[in-house]
Formats: structure tokens, C-alpha cells, sequence
């Protein structure tokens, strides 16, 4: 017996939800919040060419956290989720660039809310949560990918930086 696409569809919103609402809401509304509310922060105006620049991250960034979710689903047929990973590994648009494309955006708009609300805690979060990532991606992740796809993954890691975009794609051979 076959599943209808209607019934398929809230299924794959649901193995979606509590990725999003763990991952990047913690780390970009409620952690922010919380920091926010600790050090009494009180919104002060900005440049406006600074607020123009976080509009632009802020919306660089959303867009491209949609499409590298919506790889990890279609191609990778899993989730950015440690418990729901990707079954296959995932090389295509800006993973032929660089190979942590969703977490530079989380970057971004980490980056997007320091500006857009003028506030030097919020980018002292977002130092600690680069420096972290810097550490915790090749001394765990990476090991797990290797693990999971091994020489595809070596060859792919051979040729694709980790953080700065390479100018254009990398072709597998």
C-alpha cells in the first residue's frame, strides 16, 4: 500500500520543523533575545548605510539558508539535523563552492542582526559562535562525514574550502 502525496507532504514539513525550531531559531532569536535581555540593550539608531547592509545580509542570508535546506531534503533526502542527516552527500549549487554553505548563513544573519540592531553583544555572539563552528566542524563533523561517505567525501573536501568560496564549482571527475 502506497502513501497519497498529501499525506507525504505534512510528514516532510514535520521532519523539518524541529530542526529549524532547535537550530537556527536558537541561535539567531531566541540566544540573541536572551543576550539582549541580560545586558538591558536599548535600540539605538544605526547608519543607515549599516542598516541598508543588514537588510542585504539579512536577506542573502534567509535565501540562502531556504536553498541549502531545500538540497539537504531533495538531494540529500535528510536534514540539517545531527539526528536526521543527509543519506546522500550533497554537491550541488553552493555546495560546489564551499562546503558549509547553510552555516555561513546563519553567519550572515547573525552578522544582519548586529547591524540591523546596533548591537555590539550581538556581534561578540556572533565571534563565539564562528570561533566554535571553527573548532567543532573538522574536529566532529567532518570526521562524521568521512565516516558516512568516505572517498567521495576526501575527494570532495580535496577540492572545496571549508568557509571561503572557491570562484567557481568544483565538477566532480
Amino acid at each position: 500500500m502506497t502513501k497519497s502525496p498529501e499525506k507525504s507532504v505534512p510528514v516532510a514539513k514535520r521532519r523539518w520543523l524541529l530542526p529549524i525550531l532547535l537550530l537556527p531559531l536558537n541561535a539567531l532569536v531566541f540566544i540573541p533575545a536572551l543576550i539582549l535581555w541580560l545586558t538591558n540593550y536599548g535600540w539605538k539608531a544605526n547608519h543607515p548605510l549599516l542598516l541598508a547592509a543588514g537588510c542585504v545580509l539579512l536577506l542573502a542570508g534567509m535565501s540562502f539558508a531556504l536553498w541549502t535546506m531545500r538540497l539537504f531534503h531533495t538531494l540529500g533526502r535528510g536534514t540539517a539535523a545531527p539526528w536526521d542527516p543527509p543519506r546522500h552527500l550533497v554537491i550541488a549549487g553552493p555546495y560546489r563552492h564551499v562546503r558549509n554553505p547553510m552555516l555561513t548563513s546563519v553567519f550572515a544573519m547573525q552578522a544582519a542582526e548586529a547591524l540591523l540592531l546596533n548591537s555590539r553583544a550581538i556581534c561578540v555572539l556572533l565571534a563565539v559562535f564562528v570561533l566554535s563552528n571553527m573548532l567543532y566542524f573538522p574536529l566532529v563533523e567532518e570526521k562524521d562525514l568521512e565516516r558516512r561517505f568516505g572517498d567521495a567525501y576526501r575527494e570532495y573536501r580535496r577540492h572545496v574550502p571549508r568557509w571561503l568560496p572557491r570562484l567557481r564549482p568544483w565538477r566532480e571527475a
